[in-house]
């Protein structure tokens, strides 16, 4: 469903928790479109999606010796009562694209998301099975596939034979 196909409640949104400390901690919003925000300070807010939607939330932790930790999950914001897996920072959870951490496959899957936008597409638009197919193929340590017009194409086909 789409994040229009329900009309959308306050407590339906799947909210984000983001921080950022320079030099120290950087959650942040990789790409997606929020439908509401609460800032709670000036190293803090909230930002909240719509069920349906899907958004990239991208963690990053440093101490004196350099980064702990870096890691990028796209997730799928759920319907009230719909299956979901808990993440952290993310409430009540959602649908888990794709989960990646250490360094090198983060920036690999930054380096896909700057791709979708060089061919002129919002990530997302882009294909669920992409994210998912490209989480598999990092794990199993191939080499994801650029996403292309001709694959957009092709969801957005199948997208309309099913609706």
């Amino acid at each position: 469903m789409t994040p229009s196909t329900r009309s959308t409640r306050r407590g339906d949104l799947t909210t984000v928790e983001l921080t950022w400390i320079e030099k120290r901690i950087e959650h942040r919003i990789r790409f997606g479109r929020p439908a509401d925000q609460t800032i709670i300070d000036k190293r803090r807010r909230v930002v909240a999606f719509a069920p349906g939607s899907i958004f990239a939330f991208a963690r990053w932790a440093a101490n004196d010796f350099g980064t702990i930790v870096s890691r990028i999950d796209i997730v799928r914001a759920v319907f009230p009562g719909e299956p979901h897996q808990t993440l952290p920072y993310i409430r009540p959870g959602g649908e888990i694209l794709l989960k990646i951490a250490g360094w090198d496959k983060v920036e690999r899957v930054l380096q896909l998301i700057d791709a979708v936008e060089a061919i002129g597409l919002d990530p997302v638009e882009t294909a669920p099975d992409y994210w998912r197919q490209t989480h598999n193929r990092l794990v199993a340590g191939g080499t994801p596939r650029t996403y292309s017009l001709e694959q957009h194409r092709a969801f957005l086909l199948r997208k309309r034979a099913t609706s």
